[in-house]
Formats: C-alpha cells, sequence, structure tokens
C-alpha cells in the first residue's frame, strides 16, 4: 500500500508557523540590507554576475506604479484573503494537495514580507542584483513570490487534473450522469 495514500494534509497551525518564519527571514535580510548597504557602494559577491545593492522601492517590479501605495495595500489584501479562503476549500483527507497549499503559504509569506515594508517604510527594500542580465534589483519575499507562482503554474498545468480542481471549487462535471438524469 502506498505510504502517502493515508497522510493527511498539512495542518494550517505548521503552514501558520512555516509562514511566519518565511516572513521573519526575509525581514531579517531586509534588516541586514539596510544595517550594511544603505548609503554604501554595492557588495559585489561574484563580479559581473552578483551584486548587493540597497534600493527603496516605491513601486512593484520593475519600478511600476511608483508610489501608489494604496494599490499594494488593496491588491495585497485581496490576494491575502483569495490564498486564505483557497487553502481552506482544499480537501482536509488527502495529502496530494499539499503542494498546492505550501506554494500558497509560500506566496502569502512574501507578499507579507513586502506590505510589512510598505506599511512601516511607504517602500520595500530591496538589495538582490544579478548585474549579468541588469535584472531588477528585488529581495528574499520578492524570491518567495517568484517561486510560489512558478510552482503553482508547473501543478496547476501538470500535476493537477481537472477532477483534482473539481474536490476544490466543487464543480461539478457536465458529463455527470447524475446530472443527466435530472
Amino acid at each position: 500500500m502506498n505510504k502517502t495514500a493515508n497522510k493527511k494534509r498539512t495542518s494550517p497551525a505548521t503552514m501558520l508557523i512555516t509562514g511566519v518564519i518565511l516572513v521573519m527571514i526575509d525581514q531579517f535580510t531586509k534588516y541586514l540590507a539596510v544595517s550594511h548597504l544603505a548609503g554604501r557602494d554595492a557588495r559585489v559577491l561574484i563580479p559581473g554576475v552578483l551584486e548587493l545593492r540597497y534600493l527603496e522601492n516605491n513601486g512593484a517590479a520593475f519600478s511600476m506604479l511608483q508610489n501608489q501605495q494604496w494599490f499594494f495595500y488593496i491588491l495585497t489584501a485581496v490576494f491575502l484573503i483569495l490564498a486564505i479562503w483557497l487553502m481552506r476549500k482544499v480537501p482536509r483527507d488527502t495529502a496530494a494537495f499539499n503542494p498546492l497549499l505550501w506554494s500558497l503559504d509560500i506566496l502569502c509569506a512574501g507578499a507579507v514580507g513586502n506590505l510589512i515594508d510598505r506599511i512601516a517604510h511607504r517602500y520595500v527594500v530591496d538589495f538582490i542584483y544579478f548585474s549579468i542580465i541588469n535584472f531588477p534589483i528585488f529581495n528574499v519575499a520578492d524570491i518567495y513570490v517568484t517561486v510560489s507562482v512558478i510552482l503553482l503554474i508547473i501543478l496547476i498545468l501538470f500535476r493537477y487534473k481537472d477532477s483534482d480542481l473539481q474536490k476544490i471549487f466543487g464543480r461539478k462535471d457536465s458529463t455527470d450522469p447524475k446530472e443527466d438524469a435530472e
């Protein structure tokens, strides 16, 4: 018998604790960036490839929507409500949806990490810069968001079937013989 068949989904308490730890890691790295990088020249870790460079980002990725903090507050609140709603809809009797839950948990941690910055400072502290491709400066919360979105896309496209998603959203299959009998 498959050992994972009897496993339950990850507990909400475990996910909450993990999310809090991830936010704390993000905030600690931003604290280090402020303490050791603000007002100083960039620190080159790998010449021509990777630098630590302090930036106070008033917008989103690629400096879009500069100084539109109200938009980010609303967007983050809506996203967090939807993510929590979705996590609560996931069936509790199987571990099959744990990758989906963990992806959402990591995504929420990234959103909360940047929201804390926006509320506390009215900007987000960014400090990681890939100079080899001149990529925009980012932070640990941005890594959480990017990796989890990529993972969610992969899961939805390649792992979960329509029937799995129907378990979450409660939609009936239009080819259901019970529905045709009514």
